[in-house]
């Protein structure tokens, strides 16, 4: 049995994926954004460990790592919470700094699974002009998530780092108007979280296969300089 935390987890893949992991025997601690998110939890799967925090607010993402060190260690993590429409401030807090503040801060697991998407190859590199007030569109988020997994993959050769790309699920962020269901869009993590036969770091998956992504994301020295723009903007120091 493996114990494995989930953003995001109150509604739509997250919920999903979890449900997933927890019919295979797993034990899962969902994490909802507000009470509201976190009741609905509760109605749909019972007796479960919810843990309550807001990725926008910086001091509450420190609480609810404190919250999950006190759980334990970790054998896998799956940063998939995410914002889509939205302000490009809250899209950098939620999509960016939230994980990578949650990753430095929580004890470190066997697993570490961050949610990309087929738009960052769309994503610009521009750390120099970066700041909280500016923050990134969506594929730009998701094209510094895949280089912060790389630039994890690379310090920490004792966790198995990947990014998987869900494909375009019918989920509330996509108005359920896409061509992949639930279960396309959860297999992969299910997978990497759990499976005996997923130990390898570094890579980036679709619907279960290893598959290429942006050789932009493979810049160590934008790595590093975003390294250092996630510590100032957070005062959290890898």
């Amino acid at each position: 049995m493996k114990k494995i935390f989930i953003t995001g987890s109150s509604d739509g893949i997250g919920l999903y994926v979890a449900k997933m992991l927890i019919k295979q025997g797993h034990e899962v601690i969902f994490h909802a954004k507000d009470i509201t998110r976190a009741k609905h939890i509760y109605k749909e799967m019972g007796k479960v460990k919810v843990i309550v925090g807001d990725l926008s607010d910086f001091e509450e993402v420190k609480s609810l790592a404190k919250e999950v060190n006190n759980l334990g260690n970790l054998d896998t993590i799956i940063h998939n919470a995410g914002l889509f429409h939205t302000s490009n401030e809250s899209i950098f807090k939620v999509n960016v700094l939230a994980p990578y503040m949650l990753t430095v801060l929580i004890n470190r697991p066997q697993r570490l699974i961050y949610i990309g998407s087929n738009m960052h190859p769309q994503g610009k590199i521009n750390i120099s002009n970066l700041s909280l007030e500016i923050g990134v569109d969506y594929s730009t988020s998701k094209l510094y998530i895949l280089m912060l997994s790389l630039f994890f993959a690379r310090k920490w050769k004792d966790v198995y780092v990947n990014v998987v790309d869900p494909g375009w699920v019918r989920t509330k962020m996509s108005n359920y108007n896409a061509p992949d269901s639930l279960e396309d869009g959860s297999a992969t993590q299910v997978w990497l979280a759990t499976n005996s036969d997923a130990k390898m770091s570094g890579k980036y998956f679709y619907h279960l296969q290893e598959t290429l992504y942006s050789s932009k994301a493979n810049d160590i020295k934008a790595q590093e300089e975003l390294i250092k723009l996630c510590e100032k903007s957070t005062g959290v120091i890898f």
